[in-house]
């Protein structure tokens, strides 16, 4: 049984409780983990409260060679975090090889950035005065993390706040926790106790006592809408920070001027990568009608070639999904399309050759149109529905027809159709002829019901420091304005 890391130390719930956590490829039992309360929720909360006070002081350069020798130590064991994550995700071994790279380079990025500046002066309003505009920490982040980028959406959060000179609690999901507590045992031991701790349980239990502790002032949460609007509702209460990373329902543009052969394999990418569980994840596909039926048929007999099986490889494409819940909830969503009428060209259903393990036929469906959960609601799973568009300007129509605003793409050689999306649909990341393309330098995050705040880039570091305004006259002496007032001096006069 692997244990919670509080306070630099490995150790069990204190109610003794545990859980298990699965392959989603096999249905078997991997290990099992504490399955905290309360009382584990308050002992982490007062490390890391505790830890603060000193770490806010650390001097920039030494907070980043340690941010520096985390993302060491995670390249130093590379295959085994990443064989890991694959035990208990199900992404594909090569996947999850370079989703830990990706992770040690967020650590790098922002052990740099966050020595760079800690505010800026600005120009006074009187002689021999300075004033200072200085950024600080907030003091304890909770980062809450979901199971489909486990460590990558870790560090999203955990470095920047870092920096930032915060001290952290994370969250995992309780589907995947195994890979934080490994990271814990490999990479953040390199940092004081109390600085970073792992609290693994369920959120009612686990993250809902974090994110209402009077001594959280933030949290930083991936995940769904509803538990995203539950963790606004109890911030809301203590009026506290919070980063809020919710889904999307993104659109795919494909024009009628692109190389069918390209951009079909970057749709299907598009679509399937990770099982289509990934927020950005192509879910409402827009076709110009003049390549549509070629599109179409190019797409299906690609998506019939992916290769479903163990994602620990060799010659997998496909892995399972997270969890016999989720792949139900795709069923479900497939069934309700067709009784409105919709039709399903290849897939939907479990592959007969694949008894064992969550697994689920990459999906192709036409016949849609707004009205339809698909094209609504987030699905994420590997589901691409197609519909035809007469043009750019029906396309932009359809994509801002939603209440997400996470990210769109585009598939064109026309800058202006690039362009023109760019600019009017509303979204807080849009890709042109890349999908789903993170830069760390470039700030992440989402509009309208996909939530609030931003990751990444300098933005991202801005979200974990508050802001607060120095007032410095150099030279002591009696202002002009102080009492006793001279009532001569605006007296106007007839």
């Amino acid at each position: 049984m692997r244990k919670m890391f509080i306070n630099g130390e490995f150790v069990a719930s204190l109610a003794g409780e545990t859980f298990a956590v699965e392959n989603p490829a096999t249905e078997e039992q991997i290990d099992e983990v504490p399955r905290a309360r309360v009382e584990d929720v308050e002992q982490a909360v007062r490390a890391a409260h505790a830890a603060q006070a000193d770490w806010r002081w650390t001097p920039g350069i030494e907070k980043c060679e340690l941010l520096h020798t985390v993302a060491r130590r995670i390249r130093e064991r590379r295959e085994e975090i990443a064989v890991l994550l694959t035990r208990e995700g199900g992404k594909p071994l090569i996947e999850n090889m370079d989703e830990v790279e990706w992770v040690a380079a967020c650590f790098d990025y922002y052990a740099e950035v966050g020595r760079h500046e800690s505010g800026r002066v600005i120009p006074p309003v009187q002689r021999h005065q300075m004033n200072f505009v200085v950024k600080e920490p907030y003091g304890v982040v909770v980062c809450i993390v979901p199971w489909n980028y486990p460590l990558l959406l870790m560090s999203w959060k955990v470095a920047p706040a870092l920096m930032a000179g915060n001290t952290v609690i994370i969250k995992p999901s309780e589907y995947t926790p195994l890979s934080t507590l490994l990271l814990a045992e490999i990479a953040f031991h390199e940092l004081p106790p109390g600085v970073v701790n792992v609290v693994t349980g369920y959120g009612v239990e686990a993250g809902e006592p974090l994110v209402a502790h009077p001594l959280t002032p933030v949290v930083a949460f991936t995940g769904s809408v509803a538990t995203g609007r539950r963790i606004a509702t109890l911030a809301a209460e203590r009026i506290k920070k919070v980063n809020l990373e919710l889904g999307g329902n993104d659109p795919f543009i494909i024009c009628d001027d692109v190389d069918l052969e390209v951009a079909v394999r970057g749709a299907v990418w598009a679509a399937y990568l990770n099982m289509g569980q990934v927020c950005t994840s192509g879910e409402r596909f827009y076709v110009f009608e003049r390549v549509a039926e070629q599109f179409i048929d190019r797409f299906v007999a690609f998506t019939r070639t992916l290769r479903l099986g163990d994602p620990m490889g060799p010659d997998v494409d496909l892995g399972p999904m997270i969890s016999k819940a989720q792949r139900e909830r795709v069923e479900q969503k497939l069934d309700r399309v067709r009784e409105m009428g919709a039709t399903v060209l290849c897939g939907g259903q479990r592959p007969e050759k694949l008894t064992r393990g969550y697994y689920f036929e990459p999906t192709v469906v036409v016949d849609v149109d707004h009205s339809m959960p698909l094209m609504r609601e987030e699905t994420f799973g590997p589901v691409a529905p197609i519909m035809r568009v007469k043009g750019i300007d029906e396309a932009i129509a359809l994509a801002n027809d939603s209440e997400y605003g996470l990210g769109a793409n585009i598939l064109t050689n026309s800058l202006e159709y690039a362009l023109t999306a760019a600019e009017r649909i509303k979204v807080g990341t849009f890709w042109i002829n890349d999908p789903l393309t993170d830069n760390d330098a470039g700030p992440f995050g989402g509009m309208r019901l996909s939530g609030l705040g931003r990751e990444l880039g300098a933005e991202g570091i801005e979200e974990f420091r508050e802001t607060k305004h120095i007032h410095l006259d150099y030279k002591l002496e009696a202002k002009p304005y102080w009492y006793p007032y001279d009532w001569s001096k605006g007296r106007k006069t007839d």
